[in-house]
């Protein structure tokens, strides 16, 4: 063998080992085996204008879509409560990849627990699991909160998770006044950011509206405070403590509502934490209260907009606010509900940004881009973007629909560098692969699964949206404000000298730009 214990390969070396080297072509006789001109032909097929057009005609397949589903973005709400555990209403297999998702990429440990329904509760319902589970998950984990989702199985045979949740109070599994908001997400419908809107919603009702009517609504007694939502984002550690700074140096008071950065940014002390930060109890109670709630991702938290303002409260609603002109627009809305002026310190951040990107702009100049991602990730990137003159040539958001284009649309009405660009709502990145072949741009911006889309196209990719698997440590660093625009700026200018460096390295013959001075 290759491999022994006193010769340990890598595996990026391992499988170009003569044995392994042989299993793999001996492989192909137990497979189709069809022979290499044919596949090269269809592989050039797949890169032309006739192949686009029949692929984007193409309406009940979707392949390798830029989306996660409903449960995945009720794990990530439960995470952001203070004390609380996602318990995931449905079988084992599914919460194994939620917690797996976020821990690849925040690269630490994710708890969620499930009810762990099989096939008997698929026939006679999951009422027994539910029972067995919140009394497990209660006693063994001693959570304050358990925060309650479904998978695709409990929403197919219609389990009632607000009856289950009472009858097994009533069953002695958890005590009677203990908390457990719920929301229903089945994963076949929506997507990750739809199943944040649910779960947030269920639990801002839990508490506002009487504990599943179990107790007296709250009655709202306005004060001067603000409340914060960011949304779904895979940056929340470093944007929750740039959001966080950038009101301590207004001297505003803030709820931020689902803070989940504690619990993704644990030290290594010798203690271990399963429940780290968090919004608590306390604070989503007074949120009802504050005077108006900022909430950054406009189409992650429609249905959670919505029951706030229904509540009295002013809602603002931005779109991932990412550079100068998105950064301003926040400040001043700040100020605007406060009274409180800028903050001098910002008002220098902000024209320190400027100059960096006074600095580096001839680089980024004329650069078109391909983005995709969440929607209002997607509306926030493009808008910087164009702010450094460059083109965001083609913006797809499969969880993006026909608002999420009209809005795209007047963002690239309201600068030239938006001429000719285009808004791809309900698109997966099989239809970005057409797009990069057939209308190629510089740069991709997207995540980790973009790389096979570098892979083929040839199109470099800069990893800026969630999740982000190959790369460590990109969500301790902020992308929001002045300084998360700073950050975003380096990593566009990284991803461009690295490729103009790799189209230079030729000795002789293109490396007369290859230059020590950028």
């Amino acid at each position: 063998m290759s491999q022994s214990a006193d010769k340990v390969i890598d595996h990026e070396m391992l499988f170009r080992e003569p044995e392994y080297q042989t299993m793999l072509a001996n492989k192909k006789e137990f497979e189709f085996n069809h022979a290499d001109d044919k596949i090269k032909s269809i592989v050039e097929w797949t890169k032309t204008e006739d192949y686009k057009q029949k692929n984007f005609a193409r309406d009940s397949l979707a392949v390798n879509p830029a989306k996660a589903c409903q449960p995945l973005g009720a794990v990530y709400v439960a995470n952001g409560f203070a004390k609380t555990l996602s318990f995931v209403h449905g079988s084992q297999g599914c919460v194994a990849y939620y917690r797996s998702h976020f821990s690849r990429h925040f690269k630490e440990p994710t708890s969620c627990v499930s009810s762990s329904m099989t096939e008997d509760a698929a026939v006679f319902g999951g009422l027994n699991n539910m029972v067995d589970g919140l009394a497990n998950a209660y006693s063994l984990y001693k959570p304050d909160m358990i925060a309650v989702s479904t998978t695709c199985m409990a929403e197919v045979i219609g389990d009632d998770v607000d009856a289950f949740i009472k009858t097994s109070k009533q069953k002695g599994s958890i005590p009677e006044e203990f908390d457990v908001p719920f929301a229903h997400t089945p994963a076949f419908v929506g997507s990750h950011i739809t199943g944040y809107d649910n779960a947030l919603m269920g639990v801002l009702r839990h508490f506002w509206d009487g504990k599943a009517k179990t107790t007296e609504p709250l009655v709202r007694v306005p004060d001067d405070s603000i409340n914060f939502i960011g949304g779904f984002d895979g940056f929340v550690v470093g944007n929750m403590k740039e959001i966080r700074r950038i009101f301590d140096l207004f001297g505003v008071k803030v709820n931020i509502i689902c803070d989940p950065s504690g619990n993704w940014n644990t030290p290594t002390d010798g203690e271990f934490r399963m429940y780290a930060g968090g919004t608590t109890k306390e604070e989503v109670i007074a949120a009802l209260h504050a005077k108006a709630t900022i909430v950054f991702q406009e189409f992650c938290c429609e249905k959670t907009s919505k029951f706030i303002a229904e509540h009295g409260q002013e809602v603002v609603v931005l779109n991932a606010p990412v550079g100068v002109a998105g950064t301003d627009k926040f400040l001043m809305e700040i100020s605007r509900l406060t009274g409180k002026p800028i903050p001098a310190q910002l008002e220098k951040e902000r024209g320190e940004l400027v100059d960096a990107m006074a600095d580096s702009q001839a680089h980024l100049h004329g650069k078109r881009y391909a983005l995709y991602g969440d929607p209002d990730q997607m509306l926030g990137y493009a808008a910087f973007l164009m702010e450094l003159g460059a083109e965001p040539s083609h913006v797809l958001s499969t969880n993006g629909g026909k608002e999420w284009e009209v809005k795209m649309n007047e963002l690239f009405a309201s600068s030239p560098y938006g001429a000719g660009c285009k808004a791809y709502p309900k698109r997966d990145l099989w239809h970005l692969r057409s797009l990069l072949f057939t209308e190629p741009v510089d740069f991709m911006i997207g995540n980790t699964y973009g790389k096979f889309l570098e892979r083929d196209t040839k199109t470099p990719l800069v990893r800026m949206v969630f999740p982000i698997f190959d790369r460590h440590h990109y969500h301790r660093y902020p992308t929001w404000g002045y300084e998360g625009g700073m950050r975003v700026l380096v990593m566009l200018l990284d991803e461009f000298f690295e490729a103009l460096d790799g189209n230079t390295m030729e000795i002789a013959k293109t490396d007369y730009s290859y230059d020590i001075i950028r």
